[in-house]
């Protein structure tokens, strides 16, 4: 793909400026680190329900933050005055920030070595969506709709596209200048049919993944088409079909549904800062605790789980991450092993890791940078296992397909997930749909069950716009990319009988 340059209309933003009088000034208070970071995003939302139009929401945010650290403590200030003399006065703000913080904190802040750098960043993408006329983009939602109400087979359908261009500019006072550029863009539909004699409905959503791209994706990598075609009588299909008998299943999981089990159980899991206990407040701890690091069978042999800011197209894929480290990709879980945490600079140094691995990210101008996913991913097997493959070998299971609802506890231990399309699997072989199907286990017996995984050629990156963490609330977007796999004996609910979900 090609890789456009930085926006000229923010390159032409005075940020170097602000940037220069922020550091000067924070090198006159003698503080021990400084960064700058000039951020602007812009966003459209485009709703079309059956054919007509809802919504199309188009924004831009500019902003910028200082980061300091003095007497050992961390201050921090933001601001949408766009001048030099407002870069001065938030450094300011922030040093007192942390002169009132330093009697309170026992744990002075030391921050793991990173080289500097001066770089710029684009992200892979051909066509920027904000370049598409919004005339061309309702046209194409409408003209998917139009095919999918067609059908007789839907009553209703909805169709959302969300679409983001984000630039970032970071400067250290070590010496660090990086300008970013990252696209990405998330669009599906979701038909509904009614049974209009019990009145019953079910839906079922396309399985176009959230991708680092541009418009390109939408309007020619993925076939909208074809899913406008097929999902109707799919759906028809489903709600015609019989419910599950609960109990266990092996269950061949496909990536558009594991990707999220990935993201709840293992990805939000091997936060650090959750295993430490610093998300307690909010979000939950994890029981992946940092005395298991090396020890935990957290999976079967087969699970080798990478995380990395990498990936081509991938949601959490950067030059550099908030706090001015280069992107990197490493283990996480090794022959089913827990071996590696998601770190910032803080976090690396204190925990004795000596480097962090990029995992720093704010979602705003105005936000702090949290320590945030990166792309987590379950790598493919060495063999070129196929979706047939892995039915083959099964005598009574399910084949799950897409994602929908989930539930998991404060440690990502015990969880619950459904799908959008469920498959029987009789003697190696699909002989039709289910429905109600939800799949229950713990993190760590669901991952030692994992008996094979499927081969590069079924390998999909999946993910989110919407990861949520922190107080006060970001949202990140990552990536997650996944294989067929197969679990041995995964304890199956009935979502229509009580405990189960819908």
């Amino acid at each position: 793909m090609a890789r456009p340059d930085i926006d000229q209309s923010f390159a032409d933003l005075s940020y170097e400026a602000m940037a220069d009088a922020a550091l000067s000034k924070a090198q006159s208070l003698n503080v021990s680190y400084a960064d700058f970071r000039f951020e602007r995003l812009k966003g459209q939302l485009i709703n079309m329900r059956d054919l007509q139009l809802e919504g199309l929401v188009t924004s831009e945010s500019l902003g910028f933050a200082v980061r300091l650290v003095k007497d050992g403590s961390w201050g921090f200030a933001a601001s949408v005055e766009l001048s030099p003399e407002a870069a001065a006065r938030a450094v300011e703000q922030a040093t007192d920030v942390a002169r009132t913080l330093s009697s309170l904190n026992s744990e002075p802040v030391e921050l793991a070595d990173e080289p500097t750098y001066e770089d710029s960043f684009v992200s892979s993408y051909d066509i920027d969506p904000f370049s598409v006329p919004d005339e061309e983009k309702v046209s194409f939602l409408k003209g998917i709709n139009e095919k999918v109400l067609a059908s007789k087979k839907a009553d209703h359908v909805d169709f959302a596209l969300s679409q983001v261009l984000e630039n970032k500019f970071f400067a250290s006072l070590s010496g660090s200048k990086i300008t970013q550029q990252r696209v990405r863009l998330q669009g599906n539909f979701d038909a509904v049919r009614v049974d209009k004699d019990s009145g019953a409905f079910d839906t079922m959503r396309s399985n176009a993944v959230p991708v680092g791209k541009g418009w390109e994706y939408i309007s020619s990598e993925y076939d909208f088409m074809a899913d406008a075609e097929e999902i109707p009588s799919l759906l028809e299909e489903k709600m015609a079909s019989k419910s599950v008998d609960p109990g266990p299943y092996d269950l061949v999981i496909d990536p558009t549904n594991l990707w999220l089990t990935i993201h709840e159980s293992i990805g939000h899991a091997t936060e650090l800062d959750r295993a430490l206990g610093y998300e307690a407040a909010y979000a939950g701890t994890s029981f992946a605790t940092i005395d298991n690091l090396g020890k935990l069978q957290y999976g079967s042999p087969v699970m080798h789980v990478t995380g990395d800011r990498l990936a081509e197209n991938g949601l959490a894929s950067v030059g550099y991450d908030d706090e001015g480290v280069a992107a990197q990709q490493w283990d996480i879980i090794k022959d089913g092993v827990l071996v590696g945490y998601q770190l910032n600079r803080q976090m690396a140094e204190k925990q004795g890791f000596g480097r962090s691995n990029g995992c720093a990210f704010a979602d705003s101008p105005l936000h702090v940078p949290l320590q945030r996913m990166p792309n987590v991913s379950l790598q493919p097997g060495q063999k070129n296992l196929s979706l047939d493959d892995l039915i083959d070998g099964v005598d009574r299971g399910i084949y799950i397909v897409g994602d929908k609802s989930w539930s998991i506890d404060m440690q990502r231990y015990n969880f619950q997930f459904t799908g959008q399309r469920f498959y029987e699997i009789r003697s190696g072989k699909i002989i039709g749909q289910l429905k109600d199907v939800a799949y229950q286990a713990t993190t760590t017996d669901f991952w030692n069950s994992m008996e094979a995984v499927g081969g590069p050629s079924t390998y999909l990156l999946g993910g989110a716009f919407n990861c949520g963490k922190g107080q006060p609330g970001q949202i990140a977007p990552v990536s997650h990319g996944a294989p067929v796999a197969l679990f041995r004996q995964i304890n199956v609910l009935n979502t229509t009988h009580e405990g189960g979900s819908s």
